[in-house]
């Protein structure tokens, strides 16, 4: 056994109980079908002042769901350790798709890669937490090995600032408030 596999069987084992379950439960649905990301989106998009960080993480956040959703899962096609670790118990609802690279922490660090690049810190460090606790919660629950969620976290960040520089060559992009 791998060390992913003796790490998640140690949140099971040690870590896991039942107030903390309902709390990574919770976190990671607010990261189902990015449900987060994209209204963090739709909020900065309809606000004037952060319209072109709204952009840039719209653009982000498409950017990663190609890469993760469409490419790489099919690619990689790496089965869920709920399927390949026979003692590993699934708290959330089951994910329809593969695991390699975790879609919850590639859109969550997508956006929030964005918003620690073009906004003051007071959005940006919170949204970066926030990111980080979605992505954990997908540990946490069972539904990724850990590199499904450092890979996400990767292709978030790394969409992110594309976005930012793509989006910075029209004008700059440092929104301020």
């Amino acid at each position: 056994m791998g060390w992913e596999e003796r790490f998640l069987l140690f949140l099971q084992e040690s870590v896991r109980n039942p107030v903390l379950d309902n709390v990574m439960q919770f976190i990671t649905a607010l990261g189902d079908a990015g449900f987060l990301a994209v209204l963090v989106c739709i909020v900065l998009l309809c606000i004037k002042k952060y319209r072109r960080t709204g952009a840039a993480a719209a653009l982000s956040l498409g950017l990663d769901f190609l890469i993760v959703n469409l490419v790489l899962k099919n690619l990689v096609a790496r089965i869920r350790p709920y399927d390949m670790i026979e003692e590993l118990l699934l708290i959330t609802k089951r994910p329809s798709d593969l695991s390699f690279p975790s879609g919850h922490a590639g859109a969550c660090f997508a956006v929030a890669s964005v918003l620690f690049l073009c906004l003051p810190k007071r959005f940006g460090i919170p949204a970066l937490v926030t990111a980080g606790l979605i992505s954990f919660s997908r540990l946490y629950v069972g539904a990724h090995y850990p590199t499904d969620v450092l890979g996400g976290m990767l292709i978030g960040c790394v969409t992110g600032w594309a976005a930012c520089r793509l989006l910075q060559k029209k004008q700059p992009l440092k929104d301020t408030g």
